[in-house]
């Protein structure tokens, strides 16, 4: 049956030659970025406006500029994060299709940065009833049924970098909750939870919710995992971290002591400890063990003080640090 297009309306060209020589090998994002483009000549287009119209990451369009440049489709010149469309390939160029199609290739594995999972490799997941259940939960959240390019993307997280279901559930449920449901966007997420060490739902939610692992970790070790740390507490986290230079494990010693101490979460107490060790020159948990037995060979050389009444008949405290600054965080909590 012929058909016959009709259609009146303003409209953006796009050259034959592209549509006949061009488009058919391409990745189909790619084609978009580029008659985004075209909608856009003679401006001055920048990358995040594009990625937004298109639903993709920023990474997503440079890939594609660089894929359509690299075959001389168009030429695109980056300047502090816009790209000036200068001009398109000739209609006598030749495109080398069988190269076109390595090159693309090329480009979604870069892109994807994942090896291919072919189908068998798919299949062989559905005995596996946690990835099942998955690709099931994950199709509802997206409202579709996947393609076979978005089932491998899948077992690609879930079985090539180990991610576990619960998380890749959190993963989809996430990006769709931001309005974002493009299998890419999904993936380019993953790959960065996967990047820096988020396996658990927990630390992911954490780190969406602008907790840096830090300050998860001490919140944590604080019993504090329903909010976020006040404005207050980020800029004493952020001093032990970064003012101070504080390991993890140094400042949730601190933590531990405070807890231990006060019974009580208590961000004073701990930068009370944390400052006494940086003027102490502490760098690690063992200069913490030093400095506690120099204090204790100091207190056992010191003249012993009477007693001034019965009820200071026990064991004082191991540091002399600990009484002064407890008596003083109970007047903040009001337990004095």
């Amino acid at each position: 049956m012929e058909m016959i297009c009709s259609f009146r309306m303003e409209a953006t060209l796009v050259a034959n030659e592209f549509v006949d020589n061009y488009m058919a090998a391409a990745n189909g994002e790619y084609v978009k970025v580029y008659l985004y483009l075209l909608r856009h000549q003679q401006e001055t287009v920048d990358i995040g406006r594009i990625a937004d119209a298109l639903d993709h990451t920023e990474s997503d369009v440079k890939r594609a500029l660089a894929y359509w440049e690299k075959l001389g489709v168009l030429q695109a010149k980056a300047e502090r994060g816009t790209v000036v469309i200068q001009n398109e390939g000739g209609e006598n160029q030749d495109p080398p299709a069988e190269a076109s199609a390595e090159e693309e290739k090329a480009a979604v594995q870069t892109a994807c940065g994942r090896p291919h999972y072919s189908q068998d490799q798919v299949n062989s997941l559905a005995e596996d009833g946690d990835f099942t259940q998955l690709l099931y939960i994950a199709q509802k959240y997206m409202n579709k049924v996947f393609t076979a390019r978005e089932c491998e993307v899948f077992a690609y997280l879930y079985d090539g970098l180990h991610m576990t279901a619960e998380l890749l559930e959190y993963l989809v449920e996430y990006c769709v909750q931001n309005g974002h449901r493009s299998i890419r966007y999904i993936e380019t997420v993953g790959l960065n939870w996967q990047e820096r060490g988020l396996n658990t739902v927990e630390e992911a939610r954490a780190y969406a919710s602008g907790f840096t692992r830090d300050s998860f970790a001490v919140m944590r070790c604080f019993g504090l995992t329903d909010r976020k740390p006040g404005d207050g507490e980020k800029k004493m986290i952020e001093k032990w971290f970064s003012q101070y230079g504080f390991t993890r494990e140094l400042v949730l010693e601190a933590c531990n002591r405070t807890m231990e101490a006060t019974h009580s979460p208590s961000f004073r107490y701990a930068d009370k400890i944390l400052a006494e060790w940086k003027k102490a020159g502490v760098r690690s948990v063992q200069d913490v063990a030093a400095l506690d037995g120099k204090r204790q060979e100091n207190k056992k050389r010191a003249p012993a003080k009477r007693a001034a009444n019965q009820f200071h008949n026990f064991e004082q405290r191991s540091t002399d640090y600990d009484a002064m600054v407890l008596d003083q965080v109970k007047s903040w909590i009001g337990q004095s």
